[in-house]
């Protein structure tokens, strides 16, 4: 009988992690190296790989799910070449005007310069023509000029275009005729319109939002289109809203997958824990590149759209994560002053740490973790050995020059990672009105777990939870995940003035279109559901705050239902409101709607308890420095049963990943696999 297998795939900067899942729930965890020149030639070899290891044929794949950077790298490493704006006559300059937001406060205006515009002011093109905010003409389209438009950039060579007209979220007519003009004169164009991909209102970041989408439309096409060359099998692609999309739509809107992998994590963390009670928490995904943390709460990642990658504003919905340049490739090295730093440029995965052998030259945090013998002398099962005396070469040279003993330089490296980290911590929680001390840490990925038990000290964190597998955790999250779309349309109108009638006729357009996409990925009318949120202001405020619409048909209950719901947001958020209060009208600015085609989810099942006693783990004895060098216990994480503590110091070493417990603190293993870590 044949097998039908989920696959989830996270592309990572240093690996590239693999879950398999079959339909009675058998799971299977692997990594493979990744392939920074051609992630596609890694995600190949990942499914090669996985398919071995459970005996099954390409055939038997019902779906792959995939977590890529590819659209995120290359906003990064600002990878934007070639790219061209068509706005309205007038507008040229609005790239150029931008925003007036001071990185740091106005204490350093003086010497803040605006970065680069995303568009050179000689690849900016104006067409005629113009709308009011309603959407009504004010000037026909004009054809000539956009004919003209089209034929400079067909013959400059210009190929990835976008699309931004004044007021184009209340009407799409104008972009839609440049679209066509564009087909006919440059048909090698690939072209993104604001008005399919952030149909809102503020003109900069909606055209930022829109040149982003086409600069990385060409990239993420070739991407996935080399995928599907070397594996035939159903893509789904993790978007940056905590859902996935089929590649043929997302070939349509890559803008979506600007958070795609870290979201996967996120969603995973949220998925494990909430069957062990922990409803809340904080998520820290450590890589060998970077660090994502994320807020959970009730079991579901906290979005956000006022995201950005790199120096671009993307304005599109995303789970709120904090990244910070603190992995295992980080490299630590001397600033000017004589200060020991680290990150956050990375050694990635080639050549990579020092310990890898692949002729690596700088010392990083990997590094540290070896010579201190906190992870063991291999990775992977033994499938990549470590060179530890490469890595205690490289760091004796450091130390040496920052005048320290090589243990208090690894020592030190560490450290400085460990607060770099709690300080994303708190920039996810603080900064967002919440108290870091009341949410566990779920501590995940590669090197996450490695300081986990100083984020609890650093931080008054109450506990750390450890999934099983936390190597893997963002690609199993991707198997736990639903199709979702998001869809916009800005209606600006005060609540005194509201016609709950435009609200049914908005809210029904939004949901027709979702449920047109949720057609196209297979989900038949009963299997699609909707979700409706609102963002709603005060009357003279320049931001607006998000919250849940109910179901059923709008009418007078249900905008104040709305209404209610955005002063007591506002109030969680900021501290005050103006519930009562007839000199600050309420506004209503955007209606959203969420497509959802619910799929099948992994089933977690608790484990009978153990005997209690843990020693039917232990492997053997390591020295281990952590305030000084002592014989230190080392057990397999995959011998533990649920109701086995062990007391530090120790390390609990896995497949994917391993955890250093400190002296003063303890691991239970509870009864679905997940170790807690507390004082």
């Amino acid at each position: 009988m044949a097998r039908r297998l989920r696959i989830g795939i996270d592309t990572g900067g240093t690996f590239t992690d693999v879950v398999a899942l079959d339909e009675h729930g058998g799971l299977v965890t692997t990594k493979t190296p990744s392939t920074p020149a051609d992630p596609a030639e890694g995600f190949a070899n990942g499914v090669g790989k996985v398919l071995g290891l459970v005996g099954a044929a390409p055939e038997d794949v019902a779906a792959l799910s995939h977590g890529t950077t590819v659209a995120t790298n290359r906003l990064l490493e600002d990878r934007i070449e070639d790219l061209g704006f068509i706005t309205t006559e007038g507008f040229e300059s609005i790239l150029e005007i931008a925003r007036q937001s001071v990185p740091d406060g106005y204490g350093n205006s003086y010497f803040w310069v605006k970065p680069p515009r995303i568009v050179p002011v000689h690849r900016v093109r104006a067409v005629g023509g113009r709308l009011d905010h309603t959407g009504a003409e004010i000037r026909p389209f004009d054809e000539e000029s956009a004919v003209a438009a089209a034929r400079w950039f067909r013959d400059q060579g210009i190929l990835a275009i976008g699309v931004c007209f004044l007021h184009s979220y209340a009407d799409p007519s104008h972009e839609l005729a440049m679209r066509d003009v564009l087909r006919r004169e440059h048909p090698d164009a690939v072209v993104s319109l604001s008005c399919e991909v952030l149909r809102e209102y503020r003109e900069y970041e909606r055209s930022v939002t829109t040149l982003v989408d086409a600069a990385v439309k060409p990239a993420m096409n070739g991407y996935l289109a080399r995928i599907a060359e070397r594996v035939a099998a159903r893509l789904l692609v993790m978007k940056s809203n905590g859902g996935v999309l089929s590649a043929d739509e997302v070939a349509r809107q890559p803008i979506t997958t600007v958070l795609s992998g870290p979201a996967a994590g996120a969603l995973g963390a949220a998925f494990v824990v909430s069957r062990s009670g922990h409803g809340s928490v904080v998520t820290l995904d450590g890589g060998g590149t970077s660090t994502d943390v994320a807020v959970v709460l009730d079991g579901e990642p906290t979005l956000t759209t006022e995201g950005s990658i790199g120096r671009h504003p993307v304005k599109i919905p995303m789970i709120d994560i904090v990244t910070v340049g603190a992995g295992g490739g980080s490299v630590a090295w001397r600033s000017p002053e004589g200060a020991l730093k680290v990150g956050p440029r990375s050694a990635g995965a080639d050549p990579g740490p020092l310990c890898y052998g692949r002729g690596g030259t700088e010392t990083t945090v990997t590094d540290a973790h070896a010579v201190l013998g906190r992870i063991p002398p291999h990775l992977l099962g033994g499938e990549v050995p470590l060179d530890v005396d490469a890595a205690r070469a490289g760091l004796d040279a450091l130390a040496k020059d920052l005048g320290l003993p090589v243990e208090r330089a690894a020592a030190g490296i560490l450290e400085i990672s460990a607060w770099n980290q709690a300080n994303a911590i708190r920039q996810i929680t603080v900064k967002r009105g919440l108290d870091v001390r009341d949410y566990p840490l779920v501590a995940f990925g590669g090197s996450g777990p490695l300081l986990a038990c100083r984020l609890l000290d650093v931080l008054g964190l109450p506990a750390a939870v450890v999934p099983e597998n936390p190597g893997n955790l963002s690609a199993f999250g991707l198997l736990t995940v639903d199709v979702k779309n998001d869809y916009v349309r800005t209606r600006v109108v005060r609540d005194a003035e509201l016609d709950p009638a435009l609200l049914d006729d908005v809210y029904a357009d939004l949901e027709a279109e979702a449920a047109d996409a949720l057609a196209r990925e297979g989900f038949p009318e009963p299997r699609r559901r909707f979700a409706r949120s609102a963002d709603l202001r005060y009357y003279g405020q320049a931001f607006e705050v998000r919250v849940a619409a109910p179901a059923g048909r709008p009418d007078e209950a249900f905008r104040a239902e709305v209404v209610r719901r955005f002063h007591d947001a506002h109030e969680a958020l900021y501290g005050y409101c103006y519930r009562d209060d007839p000199r600050h009208p309420v506004e209503w600015v955007n209606l959203r709607v969420s497509g959802i085609g619910p799929i099948e989810r992994p089933h977690l099942t608790e484990r009978p308890p153990g005997d209690g006693d843990p020693s039917r783990a232990r492997t053997g004895i390591r020295p281990v420095y952590f305030d000084s060098w002592q014989e230190t216990p080392i057990y397999r994480r995959e011998k533990l049963a649920p109701g086995d503590a062990i007391e530090g110091p120790a390390v609990i070493e896995e497949f994917g990943s391993t955890l250093p417990l400190h002296p003063g603190f303890t691991a239970t293993l509870d009864a679905y696999g997940n170790l807690v870590v507390t004082r």
